[in-house]
């Protein structure tokens, strides 16, 4: 029972996925607000565009 303890308390595979898992959750957060970004000021041009060919 000990020994089984032991093995679970050294075990750090899960902090690692966890660890993968946040990285993964940043970068997606850095994306989205780029895109958005982007998207805003695409969407201020094309009206620009539109409003000069009327």
């Amino acid at each position: 029972m000990r020994r089984l303890i032991a093995r679970f308390i050294a075990d750090q595979s899960g902090g690692t996925a966890i660890e993968y898992g946040l990285i993964a959750a940043g970068i997606s957060v850095v994306i989205i607000a780029t895109v958005n970004g982007i998207g805003t000021k695409l969407n201020t041009k094309f009206t620009l565009i539109s409003t000069q060919l009327r």
